[in-house]
């Protein structure tokens, strides 16, 4: 039986893009996967998502790695429809491995919902047996292995911006004090952010709104 994992990385993130990724494998691969070890990304180190990704690259059968950039995900999330762009991608993904069954990481509040969504997108969709769960990473080796691959692509995306941009922004995530400085101190020294910003989410537009506030209040002094 053929066996695809999908999920997602940087959803959250204000900059840079969202990856997914999709793997492929057959039964010996379920079970190869399994003895070397994948589980959740985000509980592994950099290293180790690192070596496990190029193990996991060469277990496959076939896997995949989409970069959704911020302008596309500016546009779903204006249209409110981030989830359907989620979902869409990941239908491409299914359809291009080509499963008989594939697990997939709901990243709707309804798992059913998710699943319908990426069925609608999907031309083999009525034919496979799909799964969408929350935390799918966690119960299915297939899908912690997509969720490796997705979080070594971002990372290495963000790498690249820093070194484009000549900053250390930090991670990326509207967590982190790091980012948002590097955030803040750019748009009141530019008046914009760089493409490479998520500019519909909400921490972004608080941040703009604060900066031309301050420099209102700057020049009318």
């Amino acid at each position: 039986m053929r066996v695809a994992g999908l999920d997602e990385a940087g959803r959250g993130c204000v900059i840079g893009p969202m990856a997914i990724a999709g793997i492929l494998v057959d039964d010996d691969g379920l079970r190869k996967l399994c003895e070397i070890g994948v589980r959740n990304s985000k509980e592994l180190s950099p290293n180790r998502r690192e070596k496990l990704a190029e193990e996991i690259m060469a277990i496959s059968l076939a896997h995949m790695v989409v970069l959704i950039q911020p302008r596309w995900l500016d546009m779903a999330v204006m249209r409110g429809g981030l989830n359907k762009l989620e979902a869409r991608v990941m239908a491409n993904i299914i359809d291009a491995l080509r499963p008989d069954v594939a697990y997939v990481d709901a990243s709707d509040i309804v798992e059913a919902r998710f699943a319908s969504m990426i069925r609608s997108c999907c031309p083999i969709g009525r034919y496979i047996r799909l799964v969408a769960e929350h935390r799918a990473d966690a119960r299915y080796p297939v899908v912690a292995a997509a969720s490796i691959l997705a979080k070594v692509e971002r990372d290495r995306a963000i790498e690249a911006l820093k070194e484009e941009l000549c900053i250390d922004f930090g991670s990326g995530y509207p967590s982190d004090p790091r980012t948002m400085r590097f955030l803040e101190e750019w748009c009141m020294r530019h008046g914009s952010l760089p493409d490479c910003v998520r500019k519909s989410w909400r921490t972004v537009r608080e941040l703009i709104a604060r900066t031309r506030t301050a420099k209102l209040d700057t020049w009318a002094e």
